[in-house]
Order: C-alpha cells, then structure tokens, then sequence
C-alpha cells in the first residue's frame, strides 16, 4: 500500500483527506512511477472545488509531477526502470505512486532536479504555448502579464524579457513587486493602490499594450481589454478570482478590433511530439539561464490542504512543490 490525497466531495481545503491506496502493476503502454516532487497550481484548487468537475468521486488531483519509473508495461520501448520522467496535464498526481501512459511523460535531463521538474512543467510548458505560439513574443512586443510574481508569471515574465519583449506585470503588493522586477518586468503595478490602465498607459505613451497575458478572469475584466492597443489580443489563461462574465463580443470591435482566445495547455500538447517539442524548449532555456525557476515554497505531499490554503490567500509566490 502506499498514500494519496483522494476527494471524496468538493468543497474547501479540508476535503483533502490522505489515504492508503493501492497501485497496480502498469498495463499496456503504461509505467508505474515513484514520485519525488508534485507541483502545486491553480487548477488543482478548481479541481477541488467543482468548478472543474471530474468525472467520478472520490478522484486524486493534482496535474504536474516528477519521479522515477519503478515498473514498465508491455509494450514501452524507450522507458527504463531508473529514468527519471516527469509530466503535465495528467490528473491523479497527489499521490506517492501512479500510474500513467508511457506517451505522456518525459525523460529529465541531467542538471534539471526532480524538483524543479515537478514544480515547472504545467507552468512552463503553459509559459511556453503562451510566449511562443498563442502570440508570438519579440523584440517588438509590449506586454501586460497579471499576478507577474505567481509561478507562471515568473517564468512568463524572464522568458519573455530573454525574448527581447518589453514586459508589464501587476502584482498585489510591494513585496511581490520586488519580485517581478527581479524577474523579467521592466514596470510593475501594484493592482491594490494603482490604477492599471491608467499606469499602462503612461508605460506605453498612451498606446496601449500588443497583448495581455490574464489569469485572474473576473477582477481584471474589462480592464485587460481597455489596457490594448488597436488589434491587440487578450489571452485569458486563467479564472483566480472567478470566471469572466459574459459579454457581448460586439465589445471587442468597440475597443479596437480586438482579438480574445481562452487556450488550454491540453490543446497544444495533445501530440507526442508537440509535447515533447515543448518540454525541450523548456529544459533548454532553464539550461541556458534565460529562466530561473523559483521554488520558494515545499510542503509534505500529506500536507496539501495548507499548501492549498496558502495558495488561495496569495501567500505564495514562485513555484510551490508537495513532497512525495
């Protein structure tokens, strides 16, 4: 028998209940993993909540992790007991073992810890769609990225600073904004004594920002809209503080044929190969110091309710890891 967070109902942090479960041996075109490190994320407390309903209850949450591959099953070819692979965007990961499809993981590569590999890759792989594909970031662009000191917004903010990118990040207090500037921002805003749209502008000369990079939905609406310039895009990724309320698209024409996508990580990992591009492109710019993952905060897998708590009072920053 080994352990695992399990929910039995949604509802608060307390519905996190550690238990004995037991785990099989891997079937086809699965391995069987001993994790080392879980990371910690926004969706996980969605998960918890309903908001994201899973298909039956009880259910382990959690979607990144990073571990050792203890057993193989019949048919994997490129996977050795011993290799250390981690992965995103596959539910059941509060847990010490699991298993999961050979196909949805990868292989680790040297100098890249078990630590930092299950803290960044739902965060970094979501950096890297963002940055790379859903709006192609350079030397020319000016962005806005909200809650710049959160863990993707961390990373976001240095690879997007790498790219040559002017970046803008809001932050909910002055602690946070050292933060942000220490990682990639050029302005920092501070969304509980600043007006945002005011301060871009004034950033921007009045012109208004290439793209906003929004995770915080319902607070920042309309306000990321009002932020771009002219056939600038809005790329709402996330929902912190609640969903965006429904609006009447006609509004993007009306503030300057506007574009607005609501992308998921799923869709661009969906292929072996796309996943596997993703997470190289990822290792690669940590290899060369474009990106320093900040692990600021470590809690016992067992102890995810607090890690949870925390989360949601804002009390983190950085990446957060649940220990295995």
């Amino acid at each position: 028998m080994t352990h695992a967070i399990r929910i039995h109902e949604y509802g608060g942090p307390g519905v996190l209940k550690w238990e004995k479960v037991r785990v099989g041996a891997p079937g086809p075109g699965e391995v069987k993993l001993k994790q080392a490190a879980v990371g910690l994320n926004y969706i996980d407390v969605y998960m918890r909540t309903g908001l994201y309903p899973q298909a039956s209850l009880p259910f382990i949450p959690g979607m990144e992790g990073a571990g050792v591959v203890t057993e193989v099953g019949e048919g994997v070819r490129d996977l050795k007991v011993g290799r250390r692979v981690a992965y995103a965007g596959q539910s059941g990961a509060y847990a010490e073992e699991r298993l999961i499809a050979a196909d949805r993981v990868v292989k680790i590569p040297a100098g890249i810890s078990d630590r930092i590999a299950g803290a960044v890759m739902l965060k970094g792989m979501t950096a890297q769609y963002l940055l790379r594909r859903t709006y192609k970031v350079g030397p020319d662009t000016t962005l806005l990225f909200h809650a710049a000191a959160g863990g993707v917004g961390l990373i976001a903010c240095q690879w997007a600073a790498s790219l040559g990118a002017t970046v803008i990040g809001t932050v909910g207090s002055a602690g946070k904004a050292l933060i942000a500037r220490a990682h990639g921002c050029t302005h920092v805003i501070n969304i509980r004594e600043e007006d945002v749209v005011a301060k871009v502008k004034d950033y921007t000369k009045g012109k208004g920002v290439d793209v906003v990079y929004d995770s915080i939905g319902k607070d920042t609406f309309p306000a990321s809209l009002d932020c771009l310039k002219p056939l600038g895009m809005w790329v709402s990724f996330g929902q912190a503080s609640g969903p965006v309320p429904p609006f009447n698209i006609t509004l993007l024409s009306q503030k300057g044929s506007l574009s607005a996508t609501r992308p998921s990580l799923a869709n661009y990992i969906d292929t072996r190969k796309d996943l596997v591009a993703t997470a190289n492109e990822l290792f690669a710019t940590i290899a060369k110091g474009a990106v320093k993952i900040a692990v600021n905060q470590a809690y016992p897998l067992a102890e995810a309710a607090q890690a949870q708590r925390d989360l949601e009072a804002r009390l983190t920053t950085g990446s957060t890891v649940l220990l295995a």
